[in-house]
């Protein structure tokens, strides 16, 4: 549902508890239209004998049926504005709200799953991009950083996190990558937060305009820039890179290393399957309805049935497109990547044996093996490692991928 343009100004301010419940109470009312419409098709095409196969009739329900249909679309509506207009002066006054790590993990998932979605209707639960630290946005001035960061730093760490995730959920079970390596290592960590529903490219390219932004502000000349990218977030970082060198933006020269971990560079099976559902789901009148539950999918989700990171992916090829219709798209020129994948198997197995993957991303899809050779991403074994024993969220966690991410920053 969202296009090339990023988050709406209006929805850039921080909401607050009322802003919370009018941005509920929306997607409460679109929900009742939704299942309303979905109800009546069934309605209709049971009604009017529809075919086993094939299209159903046009149009909706028709006598008595069709005027509740109406009226129950027609009050649901009336009660949405009314909530809307009476709930939107509350805003403002609750806007001091205190800050809640569970809020915030709640306000990512439902981002992740309906977040174009949210953009397009202008809902306040929708999340706008910006840089963060400790949970607190960054002003992206030379003197609002200036004063936050007194002893600034020439090294710059940014880090992404990924589908329905927050910047928050990179500290787990006490550990945080980004902590770690500022306090070893010297860097400046800083904490990406974004709306994962959105287009992968979408939210590359707004990413590729803020470390431009980042870069022009900040205190002290940057020496060095590394990217950090959990899942989707790696995808996100490849996205902005591309954009970046497309646009001839000046941060991408600092950047020296891109660390992607368990990153669906090539897709992820789970999405590929809710896929081939809606079009099994779509042959028969009678179960196409249900085809819009399905669809419910955002746009960042669908971008993850094969690694979408470029418009050109997903422009004018449908959202249930069956076959992978991405070109290659190489890695940042002048930028050292490493790929970190996840096996939930214990230990290595015998040679060339096929690894389970994470739960969630696949091995090969992760270190960006392909059965094309032309995806296929050009990744030296010294910039690869796999994680025995871990599923998708440790690598978060996990010591060991923290000591190679360590020992790749030295």
């Amino acid at each position: 549902m969202s296009g090339k343009a990023g988050s709406s100004p209006a929805l850039r301010t921080s909401g607050g508890a009322a802003a919370d419940l009018r941005g509920v109470s929306r997607l409460i009312i679109t929900a009742v239209t939704g299942v309303t419409d979905l109800v009546e098709e069934m309605h209709r095409n049971i009604a009017r004998i529809s075919p086993i196969v094939g299209a159903a009739p046009p149009g909706r329900a028709r006598g008595i049926s069709g005027l509740v249909y109406r009226s129950v679309r027609g009050i649901t509506k009336v009660v949405g504005f009314g909530l809307d207009a009476a709930l939107a002066p509350l805003t403002s006054l609750l806007n001091h709200h205190s800050f809640s790590p569970r809020r915030e993990a709640l306000l990512a998932a439902i981002n992740g799953v309906l977040g174009d979605y949210l953009v397009a209707s202008h809902n306040p639960l929708a999340i706008p991009m910006r840089l963060r630290q400790q949970g607190q946005p960054l002003i992206l001035e030379r003197q609002a950083l200036a004063t936050r960061f007194t002893n600034a730093r020439s090294k710059l760490l940014v880090l992404v996190h990924g589908l329905c995730l927050n910047d928050l959920e990179w500290r787990r079970a006490g550990h945080d990558h980004g902590a770690a390596l500022a306090q070893n290592l010297g860097y400046t960590a800083l904490y990406l937060h974004y709306n994962s529903g959105q287009h992968i490219s979408t939210n590359g390219r707004e990413f590729a305009d803020l470390l431009e932004r980042l870069v022009q502000q900040w205190p002290v000349p940057i020496s060095e820039l590394v990217i950090i990218g959990h899942s989707m977030g790696g995808l996100v970082s490849r996205s902005a890179c591309h954009y970046a060198a497309q646009a001839g933006l000046a941060w991408l020269p600092s950047l020296k290393k891109l660390i992607c971990l368990g990153t669906p560079h090539h897709g992820a099976p789970l999405e590929r399957a809710g896929n081939w559902v809606n079009i099994i789901l779509g042959i028969s009148p009678y179960t196409a309805p249900f085809v819009r539950l399905g669809k419910i999918r955002s746009a960042g989700v669908r971008d993850l049935r094969y690694g979408n990171i470029l418009d050109e992916d997903w422009e004018q090829r449908g959202s249930e497109h069956p076959h992978d219709p991405r070109k290659p798209t190489p890695l940042p020129e002048g930028v050292h990547c490493f790929m970190i994948a996840a096996t939930q198997q214990p230990l290595p197995g015998v040679a060339h044996q096929r690894l389970p993957g994470d739960g969630l991303v696949p091995v090969a899809s992760a270190l960006g093996q392909h059965d094309r050779a032309a995806l296929t991403l050009p990744i030296p074994a010294t910039r690869q490692h796999i994680g025995y024993g871990l599923n998708h969220f440790d690598l978060l966690s996990s010591r060991e991928v923290y000591d190679q991410i360590h020992h790749w920053l030295q």
